[in-house]
């Protein structure tokens, strides 16, 4: 019996594809990541969500089974091979020990590039699962592990999927400039994102950043900006620099180097077996 491996011939196969049931857990874990994300905006004064939003951190901690829950999801989905496993465990532990590299000097943070690359070469799906365990593992590993925790791994999790959300017929440099302009867009959305998850109880009432329970949403939206430029957009606006041009640097050559590993992976190959004949023993004359 002899088996043969038939590979997919598609351009720009994906190490991770998407099924039902890992859709379904990612549309949930991004339903109730806006929601955590957002309440703010949108909580009535007199709820129990601002009369404890000190506390709001820590309750919404449970976000990160669910955000783990994804990737077990494709696992049990068939969306991740075993290939696919160690090519997801090889690039989060890159993305994990560059993390500590960034220091928040001037902005550097080069975890983000290896997630935009990641994500961009090997699809969508494996660009949620790179950006959530990197930040899961590389909190592990640096002692990093709080309420905050969550937030983060949600944020680089969107931000590695919408790499792979990116037009499929861009090639060459269009893709690399494409690349480098959505990473720098995403890296101001991040810190964004991530000031929004602590700003309501992160200043006090008096000030003009504040968060006011009940205010209109327009007004909110202002303050949340307003603190957003005030205490993180000098380093935000470096780490979009710096990643859109190191991006524009060696997007090329590790783009070309993650496919040409995905097509000898053979990701989703499946293994077929031929009924061969079997060979008559020989009989002594």
């Amino acid at each position: 019996m002899s088996d043969t491996t038939t590979a997919p011939r598609t351009h720009g196969a994906k190490a991770v594809h998407i099924g039902k049931r890992s859709a379904a857990a990612l549309t949930l874990v991004s339903i109730v990541g806006i929601m955590s994300f957002g309440w703010p905006l949108l909580a009535d004064p007199e709820s129990a969500a601002v009369a404890h939003s000190s506390d709001a951190p820590w309750l919404f901690a449970i976000l990160l089974p669910l955000v783990i829950a994804v990737v077990l999801a494709q696992v049990a989905d068939g969306g991740i091979d075993a290939k696919g496993v160690a090519m997801l465990g090889v690039l989060a532990a890159v993305g994990t020990a560059l993390r500590p590299l960034g220091t928040g000097i001037a902005g550097f943070e080069p975890v983000f590039i290896v997630l935009a690359l990641g994500g961009r070469a090997m699809g969508r799906g494996f660009g949620f699962a790179l950006g959530t365990i990197t930040l899961f593992s590389s909190a592990a590993l640096t002692g990093g592990v709080g309420p905050w925790l969550p937030f983060q791994m949600l944020a680089a999790g969107w931000f590695g999927f919408g790499a792979g959300c990116l037009p499929r017929n861009l090639r060459g440099r269009a893709e690399v400039y494409a690349l480098a302009a959505y990473s720098a867009v995403a890296a101001l959305l991040y810190g964004l994102l991530l000031n929004l998850s602590f700003w309501p109880w992160a200043v006090g009432l008096s000030s003009q950043i504040s968060f006011v329970p009940g205010a209109p949403l327009l007004e909110n939206l202002q303050r949340w900006i307003a603190f957003d430029i005030a205490t993180s957009l000098g380093f935000d606006i470096p780490r979009a620099i710096i990643t859109a041009v190191v991006i524009l640097l060696i997007g090329k050559p590790v783009l070309f180097a993650l496919r040409r590993a995905t097509r000898r992976a053979a990701f989703g190959a499946r293994a077929s077996f031929d009924e061969v004949e079997p060979i008559a023993p020989a009989v002594a004359p």
